[in-house]
């Protein structure tokens, strides 16, 4: 059963091209935001380029009410089919550019200038990977990961080999000593520091630093090859090389953000913009779903209030006018 939008049982009149909100990007934040939107009876549409992080999830365990995992595809189409079934719609397209308009915002697809009183953020981050063949496939394959708070319970006790050239990698590859007891860090940045080893053996951290090129996925794991011959294998590996918050859209605008391009929110997940949201990843380092999925409910939620107050304050004023019109007796 699909419930109908809010203006349709309630009397208000968007104009045919205005969407009371406008969420740019599929992933769990933005679907998540629809769910709650849809659910308010707000007009919601759901713009989707088809790159949602999650996507490349082979299987997850921590997220909340699957106890036996989900893939990220198979949760995607579960998070689209709940919007949609309370009548949110999802555009499959690519946002070129937001422009602030007097009554919101013009939204520039590739084809098409959509119109919306109101716009959440939801476009996630872009993984930096290593430079290695078949590097997105051992991504699906569950061999190359990228976020030790998701999946590092399952490298318990494994070969773990983290691919950094920062002191990102090192904080990584420390933290994934609460896995397991053999873990490397494939160190392959090009700044001399002395004191890294030093860093590592302290923390209980192996330390190799090499070159990509001595990097080969294979099957069943990485292998590191050696000038003397002595190969090493590793389980999983870990690419600990960052990533690029997608903030384009806002700081095009300027949008205030983090000194990591992360986007700086309200309490309310509003960003520097009036009237644009930004929730999930692009907001935040933790890059977890359930975070992106309880900060997609808040903007959801504060949207509709201040939608309501705004039609409230409207219908107040048209009273005022209303009498002030009258005829006196």
């Amino acid at each position: 059963m699909k419930i109908a939008p809010l203006y349709e049982s309630c009397g208000a009149e968007p104009s045919s091209d205005m969407h009371e909100v406008i969420v740019i990007g599929g992933g769990p934040a933005g679907l998540t935001a629809a769910i709650y939107l849809a659910r308010f009876r707000r007009a919601v549409l759901v713009i989707d380029e088809g790159t949602a992080r999650a996507r490349w999830i082979p299987k997850s365990h921590n997220i909340l009410g699957f106890p036996e995992g989900i893939g990220g595809r198979a949760l995607l189409a579960q998070l689209r089919t709940h919007a949609e079934q309370y009548g949110a719609s999802i555009r499959y397209d690519r946002v070129e550019m937001i422009t602030p308009e007097e009554q919101g915002f013009a939204v520039q697809v590739a084809s098409d200038t959509l119109h919306s009183r109101c716009v959440v953020l939801a476009t996630g981050i872009q993984d930096h990977l290593p430079e290695l063949p078949g590097a997105q496939g051992a991504l699906l394959r569950g061999l190359l990961r990228v976020c030790p708070i998701c999946d590092g319970y399952e490298a318990t006790d494994k070969r773990i080999a983290v691919i950094g050239d920062s002191r990102r990698g090192e904080r990584e590859a420390e933290f994934m000593t609460t896995y397991s007891s053999h873990v490397t860090l494939l160190h392959i940045g090009l700044e001399d520091d002395p004191e890294r080893r030093v860093r590592m053996v302290a923390r209980g951290v192996e330390l190799v630093e090499t070159s990509i090129r001595y990097l080969t996925i294979e099957a069943d794991g990485l292998r590191l090859r050696s000038a003397s011959g002595q190969d090493r294998e590793f389980d999983v590996f870990y690419s600990a090389l960052g990533c690029s918050p997608r903030n384009g859209l806002l700081t095009s605008l300027g949008a205030a953000c983090d000194e990591t391009g992360q986007l700086v929110v309200s309490s309310h997940c509003e960003s520097s913009i009036s009237g644009i949201y930004a929730v999930g990843d692009v907001v935040r380092g933790l890059n977890q779903v359930v975070v992106a999925a309880g900060e997609a409910a808040i903007a959801a939620t504060h949207i509709h209030n201040r939608l309501r107050s705004a039609r409230l304050n409207q219908s107040g004023a048209r009273k005022v006018v209303d009498q002030d019109q009258a005829p006196k007796p």
